[in-house]
């Protein structure tokens, strides 16, 4: 009995040892739940687009098509390309910023998006540079706030930081893009937070922000002038964006004016019921009582031709992107890598809240598509460019790729 664990010795010994086999090129460049969920997603998203541009003439699906077309050799090219080349390129990244969000403004090339906002240029066809800049956005404020490696604990340099975040924010503003321009400061903010930004600073940041939203409306009471018996014009707000909030604030007030886009999204948002009406036979978008159907209220095209399960649906599917990235984040050992894929997660997540908040009466209404659903090439291909982002996070993180090394070894 005494031999025996010589004897087992002598085994594994003569055992033969089983090789590590590395992972294969597929696994190393792609990222196969989240590929998964992307493709059902846009599938998704193309299913319902389909059917709000069926009955809209200004609308062509065929374009929608091609921007998906577009977004996805963007997507492959993005993926390929090793991210970490783009850390040191800050300078670079703000320049790109403000000369796409300005180009609107130069003559013969941009064009009015309609009530007074220049947020388009002439390209052959019609392009939303600001669109684009979302992805410069990103990848600036990701590239400044990597420098401080996770420890922006110096009132000085965070101001410093602030400054910066917000230069796009004030080109955008002069278009002005106010929709756009909020989801540059949610990208920022997210960048801030997840880059170790003191919370007492951030909370001050907060107060001064909706102190300066105050002071807006304060000042726009003293300086507005009357341009008709009972008609005023501001200086600071258009007109518009002061009753899409008054809207916000009263839903109720106005049902035959300022309310009725209000009014009929949550119409078609209830009479989906469960498992809606079916597609093509949405009454509401179809008789033209549904302003925007296939960009800002796309998700009531939605609710009324496929139900609370169609919405729930995509809900899902955006949750389950999320929790996908978010596992890309997490297992990341570059901050700036990680700073990106958060980044885009919280424009992401601030855009769908905003849709569907405005069209249920939550948020205020907004020009802000949701994505992987609303119509608009720009806006489709800026989010193929995004995925592709992660997957170059995905790709060539050095610890990511250890984890999957080690995983393949194991197996």
């Amino acid at each position: 009995m005494a031999e025996l664990p010589q004897i087992e010795t002598l085994r594994h010994a003569q055992a033969p040892q089983r090789a590590e086999k590395p992972p294969s090129r597929l696994a190393r460049l792609v990222n196969i739940p989240f590929v998964t969920i992307v493709a059902l997603l846009v599938s998704y998203g193309l299913l319902v687009c389909w059917s709000a541009t069926s009955v809209s003439e200004d609308h062509n699906f065929s374009r929608q098509l091609m921007g998906v077309a577009m977004g996805l050799v963007c997507m492959v090219v993005v993926w390929r390309f090793d991210y970490r080349k783009l850390g040191s390129m800050t300078t670079f990244f703000l320049v790109v910023n403000v000369v796409l969000i300005l180009s609107p403004h130069i003559p013969g090339l941009g064009t009015d998006a309609g009530m007074g906002a220049k947020s388009w240029i002439k390209l052959g066809m019609q392009v939303q540079p600001g669109e684009f800049a979302k992805v410069t956005v990103v990848l600036f404020a990701a590239s400044l706030v990597a420098r401080y490696n996770g420890q922006l604990d110096s009132l000085r340099e965070y101001c410093k930081v602030v400054g910066f975040l917000l230069v796009p924010f004030v080109c955008i503003m002069t278009q002005p893009d106010l929709g756009t321009g909020l989801v540059y400061l949610f990208i920022s903010a997210t960048v801030l937070v997840m880059g170790g930004a003191r919370l007492r600073f951030l909370l001050v940041t907060l107060g001064v922000c909706v102190a300066l939203v105050a002071a807006v409306f304060a000042i726009d009471e003293v300086l507005k002038y009357e341009t008709a018996p009972g008609e005023y014009e501001y200086r600071l707000l258009k007109q518009y964006q002061r009753k899409r909030l008054l809207v916000f604030l009263d839903p109720e007030g106005d049902l035959s004016g300022d309310g009725y886009n209000l009014a009929q999204a949550k119409i078609a948002i209830g009479s989906g019921g469960l498992f809606g009406v079916g597609l093509l036979h949405g009454t509401q978008a179809a008789y033209g009582y549904l302003p925007e159907a296939p960009t800002d209220f796309i998700f009531c095209v939605l609710c009324e031709e496929l139900g609370f399960a169609g919405a729930f649906l995509l809900i899902a599917l955006y949750a389950a992107l999320f929790f996908v990235s978010l596992r890309i984040a997490r297992s990341c050992g570059n901050l700036f890598g990680m700073l990106i894929v958060c980044a885009i997660v919280g424009m992401w997540l601030f855009q769908i809240l905003e849709n569907i908040g405005m069209t249920c009466g939550l948020m205020p209404i907004t020009g802000i598509p949701l994505p992987f659903v609303s119509y608009g090439t720009s806006f489709m291909i800026t989010n193929f460019v995004m995925l592709g982002l992660i997957g170059s996070v995905w790709s060539h993180d050095d610890a990511l790729n250890s984890r999957r090394t080690s995983y393949a070894a194991t197996r």
